[in-house]
């Protein structure tokens, strides 16, 4: 029953939706209350020291780094990345996630062992926090547009009911092979 549910409906995004784009775009513009913290806690500037970079230096690498960060949370999460209602506790749960990877186990290695301490720690673990949930609040009205149009998409042979079909007798083919 649940694997028909899944196989009409899906958990991964459709072929006329685009959700790396708005899980990059959503992590730049999330990117914005959390240089606040950063700036708050002065933590930005410790991390700049760390790093051995200007701070306009670091804060350019981290968006590039939060864009890959709100790609790759739009992928994780697949179509529960649109969840309006849940969205920013799924975003928070993976700023936590990549807190603990990046700020405890990558940045000490990239820099030989040094870490933030004190009030610049406190605020990197709280600007990741902050940036999860705007990811996770922004990504669902990032994505909505972003959105390809049904009747454009309709023409494509990759989506729509065709490509449901084949795609559905392809699943059906390879179950059977399988169970043989």
């Amino acid at each position: 029953m649940m694997r028909g549910f899944l196989d009409a409906h899906g958990y991964d995004p459709g072929p006329s939706q685009r959700p790396l784009l708005a899980g990059a775009i959503s992590g730049i513009l999330a990117t914005v209350p959390a240089i606040g913290v950063l700036i708050l806690f002065g933590s930005l500037k410790a991390e700049a020291q760390i790093l051995g970079m200007s701070q306009l230096a670091t804060l350019t690498a981290g968006w590039a780094v939060m864009a890959v960060a709100g790609a790759a949370y739009a992928r994780f999460f697949g179509r529960a990345a649109n969840a309006v209602r849940g969205g920013w506790l799924f975003g928070m749960s993976f700023s936590f996630a990549l807190w603990a990877g990046g700020a405890v186990l990558v940045l000490p290695v990239l820099s030989g062992g040094r870490a933030p301490a004190g009030d610049a720690a406190a605020g990197v673990a709280l600007s990741m926090i902050v940036w999860g949930f705007a990811v996770g609040i922004l990504v669902p009205f990032v994505h909505r547009p972003l959105h390809e149009n049904i009747e454009r998409a309709s023409k494509r042979e990759a989506v729509g009911p065709d490509a449901a079909a084949r795609r559905n007798g392809r699943l059906r083919h390879e179950r059977q092979r399988t169970t043989e």
